[in-house]
Formats: C-alpha cells, sequence, structure tokens
C-alpha cells in the first residue's frame, strides 16, 4: 500500500486514532535529503505489515510541522496509540527505517 498523505484533515484519523502503529515521513519537496529517502518510504509503506505510512508534506502542513515541533527534515516519527514513540531527523537507511516501527 502506498504511504497515506496526510495534512491537518485526517491526521487524527489516520495517526492518532490508528489501531496500528504508523510511520510519519515529515518532508518537503525542496529538500534533497527528503527526495533521497522518498523512494525508500515507499517501498517501506508498499511492504508494511502490522504497521502503516504516512507523508506529511511540510511546506503545505506547517501547523502540522509546528503542532510536532519538526524544526529539520527528514524528520519520521512513529506513533503508537496516538502517541510519538520514537524520531529520527535526517537521511537514514532502509534497515534504520524499520528498526524504528520495531
Amino acid at each position: 500500500m502506498a504511504a497515506i498523505v496526510l495534512n491537518k484533515d485526517n491526521f487524527e484519523a489516520e495517526v492518532l486514532n490508528s489501531d496500528v502503529p504508523v510511520l510519519v515521513d515529515f518532508s518537503a519537496s525542496w529538500c534533497g535529503p527528503c527526495q533521497m529517502i522518498a523512494p525508500i518510504i515507499e517501498e517501506i509503506a508498499d511492504e508494511a505489515e502490522g504497521f502503516k505510512v504516512g507523508k506529511v508534506e511540510t511546506s503545505e502542513e506547517m501547523d502540522l510541522a509546528l503542532e510536532y515541533k519538526v524544526s529539520s527534515i527528514p524528520c519520521l516519527v512513529v506513533f503508537k496509540g496516538g502517541k510519538e514513540v520514537k524520531r529520527s531527523v535526517g537521511f537514514i537507511q532502509k534497515p534504520e527505517i524499520l528498526e524504528l516501527v520495531k
């Protein structure tokens, strides 16, 4: 399944009220490292079992970025039970991303 495009209208339903953990990629189209991590995030989304993957375009969803204190991108945040449980800032490889979700 492809990564879910998240915005202020669906964030609560897709992330905070999710029955499964959610990996959220806070990124921007103009960000070089974000573009490098994007295909990895899509691959993980396609293979995800037991969790789901969402993406927030921070330049369009500044309120979400501010609310979750995203000051550097790419920023990967794992939510479980509506709460942030893990965070990684900057480019990381697929094994490290998968380790975040465990």
